[in-house]
């Protein structure tokens, strides 16, 4: 889709409010809180923590960097933030969004996992699993019908050719 005029994107300052607003305090917030109030809870060997430090780094780097790159498409495609009251003003198809329906969710779910494997935290562990239920409800009885009530036919079509949590690889 062509992005259009810059003057059509939303400026810095409503995407910042959209992340702050959201995944800030998912990604940042709750897990500082939880360790502030629990720590480390798994007690493994040194060889152990350094192994699942770097599957953690690199699961927070992957998550990431697919939440920034879906940010980007709904400011620059989408001509929206990710915030409930400022979504895209256009169905972004582009990018991840050509394999799966909810990579920013994914992006989240790795960032948090990540998080969980380099704090090693039962508690960043349960706000992982939490957020992965709440969401399993929340987009196919909530999100998405809303979404075909915005975009219809479109995202209806989209739906079909497109799956919802596991990337379609060709």
């Amino acid at each position: 889709m062509d992005a259009g005029p810059e003057t059509n994107r939303p400026g810095t300052l409503r995407i910042a409010l959209a992340i702050l607003a959201l995944p800030f305090m998912a990604v940042v917030v709750v897990p500082a809180a939880i360790l502030l109030s629990r720590g480390s809870d798994w007690e493994l060997a040194a060889a152990v923590r350094a192994i699942i430090a770097v599957i953690g780094a690199a699961a927070l780097a992957l998550g990431l960097a697919l939440f920034v790159a879906t940010v980007r498409l709904f400011a620059s495609a989408g001509r929206g933030t990710l915030a409930p009251w400022d979504p895209p003003e256009r169905l972004v198809v582009a990018g991840p969004y050509r394999r799966w329906r909810h990579p920013m969710i994914t992006g989240v779910t790795f960032a948090l996992a990540g998080l969980t494997l380099i704090a090693r935290s039962t508690g960043i562990a349960i706000e992982l699993a939490v957020f992965v239920a709440a969401n399993a409800i929340y987009l196919p009885l909530v999100e998405e019908p809303a979404l075909v009530r915005r975009f219809g036919e479109d995202y209806v079509r989209y739906m079909e050719r497109v799956p919802r949590w596991l990337p379609r690889l060709r």
